[in-house]
């Protein structure tokens, strides 16, 4: 494994890893995760057999720059950089919130080759209430405020739906000090997650601008909303194969997911 970094196009360095040989598929992760944090370097491993798969740090995060004030565009900018190092058009696969900010750079005009996107947090029926009004908004007041952790159990609660007995645990996991550190950039991720929870149907055509081949992929013991959630979005995306990974949850472990999705990336 080799690691070096991009300047994106407003001058943020951008850190990333690159392992394997052959295609090269581009990971990009979701909430709170970075290269030492989440489900991209397990599944760079098991991928690198077959490609070079590139990590990196999204801005805010990890060993990348953070510069301010924060702009929507700027990360769009920030994977077409890494993009354009592992040599456009590239395959990418993302994980949950970082779903939003790929289709947002393939509708910016980011070429890809193929698309593999895992949960992207979508409530589209009545499967689970909305976030409440005002949602997005607290939590950038939490983060304001100096409260990483309340702003933390507020998206767990409120945002992804766990039971406030479940959110209480989440402090006495291992990851959580690592999650405090990132938590601000939850205000980078709502410019990616606008609509995504206020339960409404995706417009027709809402993603006509997608052409490459996509899979979108979920675990059959996450929550319903979210399966209903991402079947709704590969209905919506033209061509698009939903795929249900037996006993996988939203922290997908790379061991059951890698094998099926080397399986699309190959054909």
């Amino acid at each position: 494994m080799s690691t070096s970094t991009v300047i994106s196009k407003d001058g943020t360095v951008i850190a990333y890893d690159k392992v394997g040989s052959g295609p090269a598929v581009v990971l990009v992760d979701g909430a709170f995760c970075y290269r030492d944090m989440g489900p991209c370097a397990a599944v760079a491993q098991e991928l690198s057999d077959r490609y070079t798969v590139y990590t990196y740090d999204r801005r805010g995060r990890g060993e990348s720059g953070n510069t301010l004030p924060y702009d929507r565009q700027h990360e769009i900018e920030d994977l077409a950089a890494v993009a354009a190092e592992a040599g456009e058009p590239v395959s990418l696969c993302t994980f949950s919130s970082g779903v939003g900010l790929v289709l947002a750079a393939v509708e910016n005009g980011l070429a890809v080759d193929k698309l593999a996107l895992y949960e992207y947090p979508l409530i589209t029926d009545d499967s689970r209430k909305p976030v409440p009004h005002g949602y997005q908004d607290h939590i950038a007041e939490l983060i304001a405020a100096d409260k990483p952790s309340a702003a933390i159990k507020y998206f767990l609660h409120a945002g992804i739906g766990l039971s406030s007995v479940l959110v209480a645990l989440f402090p006495l996991l291992p990851g959580w000090s690592k999650m405090r550190k990132t938590a601000f950039t939850l205000t980078y991720d709502r410019h990616f997650m606008e609509d995504a929870l206020d339960g409404r149907p995706i417009p027709t055509g809402r993603y006509d601008y997608i052409t490459a081949p996509t899979t979108v992929f979920a675990g059959s013991k996450s929550p319903q909303w979210m399966r209903h959630g991402n079947v709704a979005l590969a209905q919506a995306i033209p061509g698009a194969v939903y795929v249900e990974l037996p006993g996988q949850t939203h922290q997908v472990k790379a061991k059951f997911f890698t094998p099926t999705l080397k399986k699309f990336l190959e054909a």
